[in-house]
């Protein structure tokens, strides 16, 4: 039975999601298919040190070789995708023969440093209009019938591009990449709204991200990458992070676009005594750190929080790295698209929580999933990528006996402290003090310093 509080955006999400897990357990077919300013010199310099040494926290392992081989999970295909030219003669002729150029938004350079990097495995371009419409309608790839969550496209709205053009690909003024156009068409942005977002109101902020930001056409075709988007902190590419994971263990992920306090702490470091864990299981905390909602800290603040509290738990069961992913909100699909990304990072384990990726109503604020939907369609489809998925646990404080989970707390009457987000974020303005209990030190005072 459907609760009687259940909005119409939800009952609308779940009418397209029936028709999308359909869609997507049809058989396979037969063939497989071809498959925030520019930064400081200095900080460029860093984050190459960075990536060079093994440090403290677990960042990179330079003792192994960064491939997908080994005891750890295969990415999603197969084989782990890496578009970017090493050698300098190369990549300098391969931007030389583009005849025409495209600055990338931010969201876009996300999208092309993944694919470059191999963090959308299988895919080696962005998808041709074929790929586009198949992915949206069946959340999955056509010929190989792998399941991917949603549409990686590029867009543009320049009217003389055509076919066969080579389009050198800008961020910030910098050379990334030079995609080779294999088609362009104006898409049917309702209906991919629909099948992706569950509803086509631009009241969802990634349907108005479709509708608003991006431009009228898109087009498809293969990648070759001569650099990555240069950000003021690093974003360790899929070989990277598997080169630090330990062969042959449980790797959990945990996904966040917020700060980490307390109960996110406890949450994920519980998380890796679930029961489908194994011993000796690591927890990768792997933040995205593109644009997400409009409200959202940005991913520098939230860069220098992670590294504090990284520094301050010193804890060895977990691993720290940060992903170059915008969100879209798009609840269930998208929490399809994180366990393929994180599956490709040498993830094993995705933790879900309740209404994982989902947003609300801009004018009404209605939730346009269900709590469970996100879960729901994870668990359907854990099995066929090969992960399991660790469900959010919901943990709560009490005086008694500190954090607990919320049943524990209600068996034994234990008196919950609560402290809403509107109130942290009150007291934070105001100077107040911040409990210890609800938020790490080291992570407020972060905060303030970025107000």
């Amino acid at each position: 039975a459907t609760p009687a509080h259940t909005s119409h955006h939800t009952m609308a999400f779940r009418r397209s999601l029936r028709t999308v897990a359909a869609l997507a357990s049809r058989p396979a077919a037969a063939a497989a298919a071809p498959a925030e300013t520019a930064l400081l010199a200095s900080r460029v310099a860093a984050a190459a040190l960075v990536r060079s040494h093994v440090n403290h926290r677990g960042f990179f392992a330079s003792s192994r070789a960064a491939s997908g081989a080994g005891s750890l999970i295969a990415p999603h295909g197969g084989t782990l995708v890496n578009l970017m030219v090493s050698d300098a003669a190369k990549a300098a002729a391969i931007v030389a023969s583009a005849t025409r150029s495209l600055e990338l938004s931010h969201r876009n350079a996300c999208d092309v440093e993944l694919l470059a990097t191999g963090g959308f495995s299988p895919l080696r371009g962005f998808m041709n209009e074929d790929v586009y419409a198949h992915c949206v309608e069946n959340m999955r790839l056509p010929g190989s019938n792998l399941l991917f969550g949603m549409p990686i496209v590029l867009d543009t709205d320049c009217e003389d591009t055509k076919v066969g053009d080579k389009v050198v690909l800008k961020y910030q003024g910098k050379d990334v990449a030079v995609v080779t156009v294999e088609s362009k068409w104006k898409p049917n942005k309702p209906l991919e709204a629909k099948m992706c977002y569950g509803t086509s109101s631009i009241e969802h902020p990634g349907v108005s991200m479709i509708s608003m930001e991006r431009r009228k056409y898109y087009i498809g075709g293969a990648v070759e990458a001569v650099s990555v988007p240069e950000r003021p902190f690093p974003c360790p590419s899929p070989a990277e992070v598997r080169a630090m994971l330990p062969e042959g263990k449980d790797v959990v992920a945990f996904q966040c676009r917020n700060p980490i306090h307390r109960a996110h702490y406890e949450l994920f470091t519980r998380a890796l005594h679930a029961d489908n864990v194994g011993e000796g299981a690591v927890c990768l905390v792997h933040p995205t750190m593109g644009p997400t909602q409009d409200d959202d800290i940005s991913g520098l603040v939230r860069y220098h929080t992670y590294e504090v509290l990284a520094k301050e738990v010193n804890n060895p069961a977990i691993r720290w790295a940060y992903l170059p992913y915008s969100m879209h909100m798009a609840g269930p699909r998208e929490a399809i698209q994180h366990m393929i990304i994180r599956k490709n990072y040498g993830c094993t384990h995705f933790i879900i929580g309740r209404d994982m990726a989902g947003s609300k109503s801009s004018i009404d604020g209605e939730d346009f999933y269900g709590a469970y939907d996100a879960q729901d369609l994870a668990k359907a489809n854990a099995a066929e990528l090969g992960m399991k998925t660790v469900p959010s646990l919901n943990v709560v404080y009490t005086d008694e006996e500190g954090y607990v989970t919320a049943d524990v707390a209600e068996m034994k009457g234990l008196s919950v402290k609560k402290l809403s987000g509107t109130k942290f974020r009150k007291m934070l303005r105001g100077g107040e003090d911040i409990p210890e209990w609800f938020a790490f030190k080291s992570v407020v005072n972060v905060l303030r310093e970025h107000q």
